[in-house]
């Protein structure tokens, strides 16, 4: 039997400020308490007289971006939410309004401290309504021999994740691996403080494109042959535990907890949603065999 908690929001709002890394634009993110059972909710309330739109996190509403995960709902897309949805995920918070002023979410550092520390400025308050998690039952993969993740079932109640990270040779960041046991301790100091990062020939052509204008190297890490640009790291292997950082709010986009062990071979944000898409079509299926 999978332990259940009870599910949790936040106690009272909390706010962070920024500017988006690709548009540039000023925007604000606010965290809200949520019911329970209502799970994650982004709410955009732009200052254009538009009326508020709401965006619930799942496979539903994500709209399929490079480098970013997006939802969208009829012309109105929130983008790069993966950073605050690794927070909440992390945190263990599964009922929350997320109110936002922009089509994007503020980048801030390249990292998720920014929003962890919001969220434990919030605090937590217990909801009676125990969790539903999302259980991995039999191994599950998605991808090709090149990038693959793989969810496999685990005894130990919660959400594993190990991550192999390979951009080949001539570059510094290299080969870097990494494993983690998500908790809210594990994930608050070693893997939210993980930030973005790009090489530099990447960076260029994003600028060149018109994307990325207003970002410097010290709002996220930006690597040459000698290392990151201006910027010292976190943690020698800060590319990586930001991949890891990465997955746990892709996961998220099941809507629920998931309790099972990862293992990613240099996947990314689509691949990670693949995968939340076969489990869910998987648990699905079974649920229709029980009741044939």
């Amino acid at each position: 039997m999978i332990p259940l908690r009870h599910q949790r929001t936040v106690a009272r709002a909390a706010a962070v400020e920024g500017f988006g890394y690709w548009s540039g634009k000023d925007c604000r993110v606010e965290f809200r308490p949520a019911p329970a059972g209502s799970g994650v909710t982004f709410i955009l309330d732009t200052p254009d007289g538009r009326p508020p739109v709401r965006l619930p996190v799942g496979l539903e509403l994500r709209e399929d971006r490079p480098r970013r995960t997006v939802l969208k709902s009829g012309e109105r897309r929130v983008e790069m939410i993966e950073h605050v949805m690794a927070a909440l995920a992390g945190l263990e918070i599964d009922n929350c309004e997320v109110w936002v002023t922009a089509e994007e979410i503020p980048g801030c550092d390249g990292s998720a401290s920014a929003f962890v520390e919001a969220l434990d400025m919030a605090g937590v308050v217990v909801q009676s309504t125990p969790t539903r998690p999302l259980v991995v039952t039999q191994t599950v993969r998605a991808g090709n021999q090149h990038k693959w993740v793989e969810a496999q079932p685990t005894n130990r109640g919660g959400l594993s994740i190990e991550f192999h990270l390979d951009y080949g040779p001539g570059n510094a960041i290299g080969r870097q691996s990494f494993a983690a046991e998500i908790s809210p301790e594990q994930f608050r100091y070693e893997l939210a403080p993980a930030r973005t990062f790009v090489l530099r020939e990447e960076a260029d052509a994003l600028v060149a494109m018109g994307k990325g204008t207003r970002v410097t190297a010290q709002d996220l890490l930006i690597f040459d042959v000698d290392g990151p640009m201006d910027n010292p790291l976190r943690f020698p292997d800060e590319c990586v535990r930001h991949k890891v950082l990465d997955a746990v709010g892709d996961f998220a986009l099941a809507g629920r907890p998931v309790v099972g062990h990862f293992i990613c071979y240099r996947s990314g944000h689509q691949l990670n949603a693949s995968l939340v898409e076969a489990l869910l079509e998987h648990e699905k299926q079974q649920s229709l065999r029980r009741t044939a």
